[in-house]
């Protein structure tokens, strides 16, 4: 039988732990065929992002007709967008596909490098968001898209309610960068799902936007809805991050296999 299908749009990671290779090791890891559409090339390793080359809008429209218009797709995820002129053509591929779209507003890398141009923030608001089916943003990037700055918990829900203003059906609010237990907000603006988990120590989380974002995805096309999706991933990548591991001499990435790695008998 034909895996169920899930194409990413995103940005390639040369050092392995994010963008497109995190997007299509999280949809093998969960039981879907991932496919790809390379928006920009990119220098990267732990220590940061050396480079990145944007690929011209018709090569990008290119390879999303030829994967969508033959092999089809049951989900999209979005990732790395670096400009304007990228954000409003994959927009418009998308809300003309007959699936659901997870949008990963990728404003910065993990090292805090620039990966949007500040020109392609309203193309972003405008155009990309309504069109999502589920949108995750962590704090950092509801900040430069909104002006909403969140310190605590008790905050996540205006955040939510200013990113839902810009059209998108779910919002999940990623509040990893406060204190605490590591906690989510889903949210369609009637509905509220907290996702909470313990917080690991571990350095080594490299990828857990790309990763999480790919995996709503792939459950999304396995037909789970938008809270059994969220829920499912919020799992996996807790298990990631668990088993992230040193690469390199800065950050390393989370392990998208862990769960095809893991021992649980002792001494295995």
């Amino acid at each position: 039988m034909t895996p169920p299908r899930v194409l990413t749009v995103a940005g390639s990671d040369s050092g392995g732990g994010a963008g497109v290779q995190a997007d299509l090791k999280t949809m093998l890891a969960l039981g879907t065929h991932g496919m790809s559409v390379i928006t920009a090339v990119t220098a990267q390793n732990s220590l940061g992002v050396q480079g990145a080359w944007e690929l011209p809008v018709e090569a990008v429209r290119a390879q999303y007709r030829s994967v969508v218009d033959d092999i089809g797709v049951q989900a999209v995820k979005t990732g790395m967008l670096s400009s304007a002129a990228l954000v409003e053509a994959v927009a418009e591929l998308i809300a003309g596909t007959d699936a659901p779209v997870v949008v990963d507003p990728v404003g910065v890398s993990k090292h805090g490098d620039p990966l949007l141009a500040a020109s392609a923030l309203d193309s972003v608001r405008t155009a990309l968001l309504p069109a999502a089916t589920v949108a995750t943003p962590n704090l950092d990037e509801v900040a430069q898209l909104t002006g909403v700055r969140v310190g605590s918990e008790r905050e996540l829900g205006r955040a939510a309610a200013a990113v839902l203003a810009y059209g998108p059906r779910w919002v999940l609010i990623k509040g990893g960068h406060l204190p605490g237990d590591a906690v989510d907000l889903l949210t369609d603006g009637s509905e509220e799902h907290w996702l909470r988990a313990p917080r690991h120590d571990n350095r080594h989380t490299h990828g857990t936007g790309c990763t999480l974002a790919s995996a709503i995805a792939a459950q999304l096309a396995k037909g789970e809805t938008v809270p059994e999706a969220v829920a499912a991933a919020k799992e996996y990548v807790t298990g990631a991050i668990v088993s992230g591991f040193a690469l390199g001499g800065g950050i390393g990435p989370v392990d998208h296999g862990w769960r095809l790695t893991r021992r649980d008998t002792p001494g295995g």
